[in-house]
């Protein structure tokens, strides 16, 4: 029974370290650690500086708005161009506006504005601090008891927790406003009549819908940047590939997690 017992209890250790590499350990160790120091920051008990939270947050704010605006506008007009190219055929061009307000609200403002944010905000913060990865001040900083994640980490994910949903709302106005262009410069419709259609067609299920994905995506966004760039190897090689890497996770990250909230809505009725 004994060797028995031994021979078992060897096979499992083998077992195990085959799917050893397979168990991301590092990542989801870093995501708790995250969590961990969250309930601290918002009792009071933060260790990082208010100045450092307001400028990235105003670089994931305030300065993203331009291109934000521009991808959102074209996006809500590609999609009535394509809407008004289908529904004209049948007499119903009224209804693009319901095309551009459902689709804009409960997708494309959330993803097209994560998409945008994660090459732009995720890929700086991943640069950033695989920079002062190479250059040892996070060393520096942990010699000093300041913990990494407690002083790098957490202002860029509390600012992009707070700045995703703005923007996915700014989002939805810039994405129904080039409908609307579309609407009424290819249509011929009156900005009455579209506006007023639009309202009827957003309910608050597509707004909600796509204000939670706004939070999610930004909270990933955030967390994979800084990932990426606090483990990133120590030169100019690592620098890139950490930014690479932080921007390509992202985007996946968005698409799946996108799709994820797609079937728990058709599960729900939302």
């Amino acid at each position: 029974m004994g060797g028995r017992d031994c021979r078992h209890n060897a096979a499992m250790r083998r077992l195990a370290s085959l799917f050893a590499p397979l168990i991301p350990v590092r990542p989801v160790s870093f995501l708790g650690a995250v969590m961990l120091s969250t309930g601290p920051a918002l009792r009071g008990r933060w260790h990082f500086r208010m100045r450092d939270l307001a400028r990235v947050t105003a670089d994931s704010g305030a300065r993203a708005l331009p291109i934000v605006t521009v991808v959102n506008v074209l996006v809500g007009a590609i999609l009535a161009f394509v809407g008004a190219v289908q529904l004209v055929k049948f007499g119903a061009g009224i209804f693009v506006a319901d095309l551009v307000g459902i689709a804009v609200s409960r997708e494309m403002a959330a993803v097209i504005t994560a998409v945008v944010m994660a090459g732009r905000t995720g890929a700086a913060f991943a640069a950033e601090l695989a920079t002062m990865q190479t250059n040892e001040e996070v060393d520096a900083l942990e010699v000093l008891g300041l913990h990494a994640i407690d002083y790098l980490v957490l202002p860029r994910v509390i600012a992009l927790l707070l700045m995703m949903p703005l923007l996915y709302v700014y989002g939805c106005l810039t994405g129904l406003i080039g409908g609307l262009l579309v609407g009424v410069s290819m249509l011929e419709l009156a900005p009455a009549a579209y506006l007023d259609r639009s309202f009827e067609a957003l309910t608050w299920g597509h707004l909600g819908l796509g204000f939670a994905k706004s939070i999610v995506f930004g909270g990933l966004v955030a967390i994979t940047g800084c990932y990426f760039g606090l483990f990133s190897q120590r030169n100019a090689a690592g620098v890139g590939a950490a930014t690479t890497r932080a921007v390509v996770v992202s985007i996946v990250g968005i698409i799946s997690l996108d799709a994820v909230f797609a079937v728990c809505a058709n599960a729900l009725g939302v």
